[in-house]
C-alpha cells in the first residue's frame, strides 16, 4: 500500500521577486497587511488602484503566500512597519508624476496627463516636460538618495543634453553634483551627506537652458547613469527613470496631437 507523499512546502513569493528593490526588503514575503497599505495608498492618490499596477502585484503575490500557509492575513512586513508604504504626485503643467514606494525604495512611477485650463484665446496647447522638469520631479521621488557617482554623471548627461553645450558650468548642476558625489564618497556619515534633493530642488531655475525631453535624451542620461553604477542598473525613481518618464509623456502628447 502505497503512502502518499508529504507535500513539499511552497516557496514563498518575496519582494524581489516581483518588485526593484534591493536589500532586506528583497528577501520578504510580500504581506496581505502591505497590499492592503499599497491599495489604500494607490487610492487615496488616484481615486481607484492601479491594474496591473504595484498594489495589485502585491495583492496577487500576498493573496498566494497567505494562500500557501507562509503568512497570515494580518501580517505586516517588518520593512514596511517601520517606513511604510507611499503614493505621492509631483504636478507639473499639464500632468503629474505618481511615484510609488516601498520600505523608503522607488517600485513604480508613471505620468499621468491632466486637464490644462483654456483661456481668452482658445485651448492651449500642452507644453512638453523638460529636462529640468524631469529632474525636479527627481528631487521630489528620491531627494534623500544620497549623492553618489551615477547620479553626477546622469545630471551632467542630462545638463547637457538640456544647455546642448559639452561645457560645464562653474557652480551648476553637474559641478554641484560631482562636488557633492566627492564628498559624499569620503563621508563616514549617512546623515552628513548631500542628498540629491539638495542639487536638484529648483533644477530648472540652475539650468542655464532647457528643452523637451526626447527618447534619445533619455537613452543618454540612462546610460550614463549605468555606467557609473557598480551594479550596471538605472536608480528606479532616479535621474534616469525621470528623463525617461518625461520622454514617454512627450511622445504620447505628440501622438495625441
Amino acid at each position: 500500500m502505497s503512502q502518499e507523499q508529504p507535500k513539499r512546502p511552497q516557496d514563498p513569493i518575496k519582494y524581489g521577486d516581483v518588485l526593484p528593490v534591493s536589500g532586506d526588503l528583497a528577501q520578504k514575503p510580500v504581506t496581505p497587511e502591505d497590499a492592503a497599505m499599497m491599495q489604500s495608498a494607490e487610492s487615496r492618490i488616484l481615486g481607484h488602484t492601479q491594474p496591473g499596477g504595484v498594489a495589485s502585484v502585491m495583492q496577487s503575490a500576498a493573496t498566494r503566500n497567505e494562500q500557501a500557509g507562509i503568512v497570515g492575513h494580518r501580517d505586516v512586513t517588518d520593512v514596511t512597519a517601520d517606513r511604510g508604504v507611499s503614493v505621492t504626485e509631483t504636478q507639473v503643467p499639464g500632468r503629474r508624476i505618481i511615484t510609488e514606494s516601498v520600505g523608503g525604495q522607488v517600485v513604480g512611477q508613471f505620468v499621468e496627463p491632466t486637464p490644462v485650463q483654456a483661456g481668452l484665446t482658445g485651448a492651449v496647447r500642452e507644453s512638453a516636460l523638460t529636462i529640468g522638469e524631469a529632474l525636479e520631479a527627481t528631487a521630489h521621488t528620491v531627494g534623500d538618495k544620497p549623492v553618489e557617482q551615477s547620479d553626477a554623471a546622469a545630471i551632467q548627461a542630462a545638463e547637457v543634453r538640456a544647455t546642448g553645450s559639452n561645457v560645464i558650468s562653474p557652480g551648476g548642476l553637474a559641478s554641484m553634483a560631482q562636488s557633492a558625489a566627492a564628498y559624499n564618497a569620503d563621508c563616514p556619515r549617512e546623515e552628513e551627506k548631500i542628498k540629491l534633493g539638495d542639487v536638484l530642488s529648483g533644477a530648472t531655475a540652475k539650468l542655464p537652458a532647457d528643452k523637451a525631453a526626447t527618447r534619445q535624451d533619455a537613452a543618454g542620461v540612462a546610460s550614463a547613469e549605468r555606467r557609473n553604477n557598480p551594479d550596471a542598473t538605472a536608480i528606479p525613481g532616479g535621474v534616469a527613470a525621470s528623463v525617461a518618464a518625461a520622454a514617454r509623456l512627450n511622445e504620447n502628447v505628440t501622438n495625441v496631437m
